[in-house]
Order: structure tokens, then sequence, then C-alpha cells
């Protein structure tokens, strides 16, 4: 099997991005953004999922974390499309779980081209915020904006469910069982099967 990696870098006036991926690695991380809290459930994304990730970010965060959030989000959905290419022998779908005392985050994917995100908290869209504190100025609109860039580019259908964030009242918690469930989905979903031979698609093409 060819080596599954990929270097992106993405400079624009409001950031610049350099992200390295190695899809089949063993978990590492070199994760250094202007977002505390991104960084660690980034760590936490490529631990999860075995990959190695390496990303480096600087952003107009005097304004906002906005325009720095959503693009770190858009350039690795585009590593992970670059490194895995043609799609050739991947399983495609990836279901991932993960609790954290009585809050559960559910990740369910399909690396199938067309890019969707469907986020929703105890079964009520995103929009209809639970009353938790925000984690300094990080927030559920920021996680959908991030989670919604990320599965475009990658052109991944993204379905992730959260389940009873009140009981730990805490965003850091509710945010961590997101991206561990993540990251252990999309390494299920980019996993290669031994018996799939070339794209795991009726129509022949993932694009």
């Amino acid at each position: 099997m060819s080596t599954r990696t990929a270097e992106i870098e993405r400079k624009s006036k409001e950031t610049e991005i350099k992200i390295e991926l190695n899809v089949d690695g063993t978990g590492k991380t070199k994760i250094k953004t202007p977002i505390g809290i991104l960084d660690h459930m980034l760590e936490l994304f490529a631990f999860h999922g075995f990959f190695d990730l390496n990303i480096q970010v600087q952003g107009d965060t005097h304004i906002d974390i906005h325009h720095t959030n959503e693009d770190i989000g858009i350039v690795l959905g585009k590593a992970f499309k670059k490194a895995l290419n043609e799609m050739n022998g991947i399983r495609r779908f990836g279901s991932g779980f993960a609790p954290m005392e009585s809050t559960l985050g559910h990740s369910v994917i399909d690396i199938s081209g067309r890019g969707f995100l469907s986020l929703s908290i105890d079964d009520k869209k995103a929009g209809a915020l639970p009353a938790i504190s925000n984690q300094n100025e990080y927030t559920f609109i920021y996680l959908e904006h991030f989670l919604e860039s990320f599965a475009k580019q990658l052109g991944a259908n993204l379905i992730i469910s959260i389940k009873n964030p009140e009981g730990s009242g805490d965003l850091h918690t509710v945010v961590e069982t997101v991206f561990k469930s993540l990251g252990l989905a999309l390494d299920q979903a980019t996993q290669i099967d031994p018996r799939r031979k070339g794209i795991p698609s009726t129509k022949g093409i993932i694009d």
C-alpha cells in the first residue's frame, strides 16, 4: 500500500496554516494554533484515530477566532482528501462513541464525496443550545463551523449527536466527546478492507 500522507499550506489575508498528515500513523501530534481548546481537541482526535498530525497556524485572532477556527477545518479536510487520494480499498463508513461522565458523543461518517454535516444535541439542532458555559471564547457555534468546513472539504457525510450535555455542564467535556468519537469513526472509515478491490462505490468513483 502506498503511503497515505499529505502536506498542505494555505495562506490568506486572515490565516496562515500548514498541515502535515499521515493517515496510517500512531497518533503523534505537534499542534500549535491560537485557539488553545482546539489544539487539545485535535490532539485527542489524532491520538484516538491513530493519525500523525502536525498543524501550525497563525490567524487574525485579534479580531475574533471565527476565521482561524473555520480555516483549520477547511485545511484539515483538504489534507485527508489528498492523503486518501482516490479512496482505493477504504471501508468508507465509520462510527464511534465516546462517553465522558454522563455525556455521550456519537459520530457517524461516510466518505462519499458529498460534504454534509448534521450536529444535534439531545435530538435538537445545534442552534438550540443547552445551558452550558463557554470555554473562553469557544462555543457550540464554533464547533459547528469547524465540523462543517471539515466535512465539506473532505467530502464526507458527517452526522454527530451529543446526548445529555447538561450532565457535565462544561463545554470542554462535551466537545471532547465529539473529537474523540470523530477520531474513532474516521479511523474506521479510512482503514483498508482487504476484501475491497478498488474504490468503495458502485459508481466506481468518489470525487
